[in-house]
């Protein structure tokens, strides 16, 4: 079944056609502000048969689910047909981003794992379990690397607004590569402090994978992370909507 992946997210909308778990994955995007009906209805000219969506923005996914009826269309929730259990006190309260993102995971590594999903808002995942078994334990939700740089720059009457990239050196010899030092360096340590802390509390070491915009960049300095999955997230409302669709 071809099925139109869409992950709708604050900030940027990534969507794909495909119809096979292991076929190349090439997303597309557009920042979720600019979604409007006429955008949407453009989508039906990708030849698919089914949607998955995943959303954040109630608002953008009423309006995907207007515009592509009569589709077959699964939205994500935690009342989706998961291969993971969810002990979580509150099922209602995680985002369908990150249940794809555990989904896909689990799938990709088993468990324990954690998924730090580098966005607006960088998300830790946490699954326990083992490899055939995972379960959804819940997580860490910090501000995004943009979300602090951004505000540096919006807060303040001199600080310029920079590019993310490698900091050359610590000690940055200008006030660029300073902002960059701080937010590259300081980031790190931020996620290492995190993992350390969700270590502490799983009897077994777990599998930590990255995705997301900034996820290589942050990644490269942090060897707690084993790897690097691009469109992590897609791979996993492909899984989801393959389980509620078939």
């Amino acid at each position: 079944m071809r099925l139109l992946l869409i992950d709708n997210s604050n900030t940027r909308t990534k969507f794909a056609v495909v119809d096979a778990v292991d076929a190349p994955l090439k997303a597309h995007h557009i920042a979720t502000t600019d979604i409007c009906p006429s955008f949407i209805k453009t989508l039906d000219d990708l030849n698919f048969e089914a949607v998955v969506l995943s959303s954040v923005v109630p608002e953008k996914a009423a309006l995907f689910r207007e515009v592509l009826s009569p589709a077959p269309l699964h939205e994500i929730s935690c009342r989706s047909d998961l291969p993971i259990d969810i002990a979580y006190p509150e099922p209602g309260q995680i985002g369908a981003d990150r249940l794809a993102n555990a989904v896909a995971a689990h799938a990709r590594v088993g468990a324990p794992a954690i998924v730090v999903d580098f966005g607006t808002a960088v998300t830790f995942d946490v699954l326990g379990g083992t490899r055939t078994e995972g379960s959804y334990l819940g997580g860490v939700i910090a501000p995004g690397l943009p979300s602090m740089t951004d505000y540096l720059h919006q807060s303040t009457a001199l600080l310029p607004e920079i590019d993310l990239q490698e900091p050359s050196s610590a000690i940055g010899k200008s006030t660029t590569e300073a902002m960059r030092s701080g937010a590259v360096h300081g980031y790190r340590g931020m996620v290492r402090g995190v993992l350390q802390a969700i270590r502490n509390e799983l009897d077994e070491t777990p599998t930590v994978i990255a995705t997301g915009g900034d996820a290589s960049l942050i990644a490269s300095g942090l060897p707690e992370i084993m790897e690097v999955v691009q469109n992590l997230t897609l791979r996993g409302i492909y899984l989801i909507g393959k389980r509620n669709l078939a």
